[in-house]
């Protein structure tokens, strides 16, 4: 079993855009982080279903990271009420969410919001948006990556998406959603699989393999129009597109010169240059955080172990030593720790290694995972696993204690990959 040397990609048959409420991922959080800060969120004054339905969603949010233990709120509270700081602090709350929603001109909300610091009595900031009434799950993303960055000081992911394909009914699906799971679109639909979906460092584009000729074919899609662009249709296999730092480029597993090998071409599908050569099989190709080097699965020593080359090629570094398989090296965003998947006792478990120690830790206690991915801030690391022979996707943070499991009704859930930030 080498999660990607021995898979091939498969027919294309739907391409459409298109909401899928019936396959919305729900997520259960199966561990928490130590030292959860409690925070109140106060549902917001003004308009009762919109303003409650905002905070239910910076409350969800929060709760889901496993960092924040959420204390009972009460009765609405406007971001410009007085705070009784002494009562707050009674209750157990170091922070305190408050805010409001009120109607303006065609058919708009203004959302105002304020966080305050219980234990200091000040306010950290607040902001004000505008927004539709649709709108109401952005926002409240929205206000709870304000509020996770203002509280521990790194960038919150709650305004990001994910990908990842389900089969259900004989049928696979490429889906986009928040990072929450819900407002799940279909990008891609076929009667066989699809795998190896990449997102394009600004968000605004997929790169994926199908086999609409019969033979794997890279596309790049767009997620805002739909359109697409073969970027690597050569003979024999063509697969693992990962995309440059710069969202020019895109590294790939193809055949055409034999046994499968890396390559760079850019995102059009020109200047085709082949990174290394071995007498073995390179795959799962991951360009680092800087864009200098890229990692690779291969079994050129003998059993499927990390390497990397440099970007524009050379020879290559073997990163992994312990254990006889170590597979898909995917970088963290700091470019400091490597996650992949190792054969522990016979079950294929996600590790996290720090680059500078090399020292590894097993971040999960399941049997068979595979195909880890990021959160863009470095916390969380996103992948697919198996339980009771259906697939369903994991999130575990990189210290090991917060731990998700995310699953769809009667479908079998796969290949994930965590979108970058979005620009606001």
């Amino acid at each position: 079993m080498m999660t990607a040397l021995a898979r091939t990609a498969f027919a294309l048959v739907a391409f459409a855009l298109s909401f899928a409420a019936s396959a919305q991922l729900s997520i259960e959080i199966t561990g928490a982080g130590a030292n959860r800060i409690p925070i109140v969120i106060a549902d917001f004054a003004g308009e009762p279903g919109i303003a409650r339905a905002v905070a239910t969603v910076v409350r969800a949010d929060l709760e889901r990271s496993g960092l924040f233990k959420l204390i009972e709120a009460g009765a609405p509270l406007a971001e410009n009420a007085p705070v009784n700081f002494a009562d707050w602090k009674s209750r157990g709350a170091d922070a305190l969410v408050v805010g409001s929603v009120a109607p303006t001109a065609n058919g708009r909300y203004e959302v105002r919001f304020r966080l305050h610091d219980v234990q200091k009595q000040a306010s950290l900031g607040g902001l004000a948006y505008v927004m539709t009434a649709q709108q109401g799950r952005t926002t409240g993303h929205r206000i709870a990556d304000y509020v996770y960055e203002k509280l521990l000081g790194e960038p919150g992911i709650f305004s990001t998406r994910i990908a990842y394909v389900v089969k259900s009914a004989g049928r696979f699906e490429l889906q986009i959603a928040d990072a929450d799971g819900m407002n799940a679109q279909t990008a891609l639909a076929s009667r066989e699989p699809i795998i190896s979906p990449a997102w394009s460092p600004d968000g605004t584009r997929l790169a994926y393999v199908s086999f609409e000729s019969k033979k794997p074919v890279v596309y790049v899609h767009s997620l805002a129009t739909g359109s697409r662009h073969v970027a690597a249709n050569f003979k024999g296999s063509n697969s693992a597109p990962a995309w440059a730092p710069d969202g020019r480029k895109l590294a790939v597993v193809l055949t055409k010169d034999g046994a499968s090998q890396l390559y760079s071409l850019n995102a059009d599908g020109s200047g085709v240059v082949r990174l290394a050569s071995s007498a073995g099989i390179d795959t799962e190709p991951f360009f680092s955080p800087d864009g200098q080097f890229i990692y690779f699965t291969s079994d050129r020593g003998g059993s499927p172990q990390a390497y990397r080359v440099p970007a524009g090629g050379g020879s290559a570094q073997r990163i992994t030593f312990e254990g006889s398989y170590n597979v898909t090296p995917r970088l963290s965003p700091d470019g400091k720790g490597m996650a992949f998947v190792t054969r522990n006792g016979g079950r294929f478990q996600l590790a996290l290694m720090d680059l500078a120690t090399r020292q590894t830790q097993i971040l999960t206690d399941s049997d068979k995972d595979e195909s880890p991915s990021f959160a863009p801030n470095g916390r969380m690391i996103l992948y697919a696993s198996e339980i009771g022979g259906r697939g369903v996707l994991a999130a575990v943070s990189s210290d090991g204690r917060v731990k998700q499991k995310l699953s769809v009704q009667a479908g079998d859930v796969r290949e994930p990959a965590w979108g970058p930030f979005l620009k606001q």
